[in-house]
């Protein structure tokens, strides 16, 4: 399929030996030219918040937020649970979810882990590079990767698990469990030592609320919810993210974090976020509308086995003999189009892909490149 020369001259060996795709600048870096720029359909942001007059807030104070400390993680905590609804001392923030993930491995999570797959690579592999047993319980293409609670709740109890970990939306799949089911797995698994349930996508689940359990676990004391302020507002690089838990949890999570984890700029992005939650709402129900044109777009392409999401992005399946690294290469290096292959995920393997939504216009151009592939495709058979 890979046709040369190439029109992006992307470094291809960046994708070797790495669990994540490699950043968007990485890859432009790797072009050697200024002229060419690359389309991120891998990384799943919200490209409407922040405002861009926000942006040029940032601008106009980005001296004193680079030259001076932050505040303490509960002063930042506070800030942003007053305008949530939740009780500050149930809030922990983070250097980015991975950050409280890595410190929930350490001192929560005590032998066995049981979580459905594919899910977020974390919530494996740094268990088991601590030594801990991870039980999966995998999701199946035939129902949609959809989660059935009530076998999901046995299949933990005959493992013996002592801590389950819930992605909802899950990542990649963007299969979703509705509030009420979420609800009825913890109210089933209230025994359990510990629940997490990892919402970092939960804002983009819904157009007119979000369905979050985040009051739930501000009083259960085994359960966690965590959020990721990065995706909710497209700034990944800032890494900024929350735990919820009931207060005594909270202080033990909080305890254990640095002095000043959260970073200024991080801070900045947190008081906007908690200051001007009306243009936050409305871009994030312009996130929502292109993840369901995205979705419709994909729907189009009848090579494609497309999976209902519930999160910024859309988890397909691309037809037997194409090789989905392979397509992503050919994506990449054709039209500038990245896409994150997810065979390196357990429980998914080369033939899906995941596809950030984006803009009615982006897909568009997407989808014409990818019927151009299928084309090849079948010219090749």
């Amino acid at each position: 399929m890979i046709a040369t020369p190439f029109r992006f001259p992307v470094d291809l060996s960046l994708f070797e030996d790495t669990r994540h795709s490699p950043s968007l600048p990485t890859l432009e870096r790797s072009l050697g030219r200024d002229d060419l720029k690359l389309q991120d359909f891998c990384i799943p942001v919200n490209p409407y918040f922040p405002t861009p007059e926000l942006f040029a807030s940032f601008r106009r104070h980005l001296e004193p937020i680079l030259k001076y400390y932050p505040s303490g993680n509960e002063s930042i905590a506070r800030c942003l649970a007053e305008p949530l609804g939740l009780d500050p001392a149930a809030v922990v923030m983070g250097n980015g979810s991975t950050e409280l993930i890595t410190w929930i491995d350490l001192l929560l999570i005590e032998d066995h882990v049981a979580t459905p797959v594919p899910t977020f690579g974390p919530w494996i592999d740094h268990p088991t590079a601590l030594g801990k047993k991870v039980s999966v319980w995998p999701l199946e293409p035939k129902h949609d990767f959809e989660l059935d609670v009530g076998a999901f709740a046995q299949f933990v109890r005959r493992v013996g698990a002592d801590t389950v970990v819930l992605c909802n939306p899950n990542n990649p799949t963007g299969s979703y469990l509705d509030r009420g089911s979420v609800i009825y797995l913890l109210d089933d698994l209230a025994d359990v030592k510990l629940i997490v349930v990892d919402e970092s996508f939960i804002d983009f689940a819904d157009e007119t609320s979000v369905p979050s359990v985040a009051e739930e676990a501000a009083r259960r004391s085994n359960v966690i919810v965590l959020k990721s302020l990065g995706k909710n507002c497209g700034l990944h690089g800032v890494r900024a993210g929350y735990a919820v838990a009931q207060p005594v949890l909270a202080h033990r999570l909080r305890a254990a974090l640095p002095q000043w984890n959260v970073n200024a700029m991080a801070e900045a992005l947190i008081r906007t976020f908690a200051s001007h939650q009306s243009e936050y709402e409305n871009a994030r129900r312009c996130a929502v509308a292109d993840r369901i044109n995205t979705e419709r777009g994909l729907r189009t392409l009848s090579e494609l086995a497309v999976f209902p999401s519930r999160a910024n992005y859309v988890y397909v399946r691309i037809p037997a003999p194409m090789d989905g690294a392979e397509l992503r290469n050919w994506l990449l290096c054709e039209y500038g189009f990245l896409v994150r292959n997810c065979g390196n995920k357990l429980g998914s393997d080369s033939s899906y892909l995941r596809i950030a939504a984006r803009p009615a216009e982006l897909v568009d151009a997407l989808i014409i490149a990818l019927r151009s592939a299928f084309q090849q495709l079948r010219q090749d058979d």
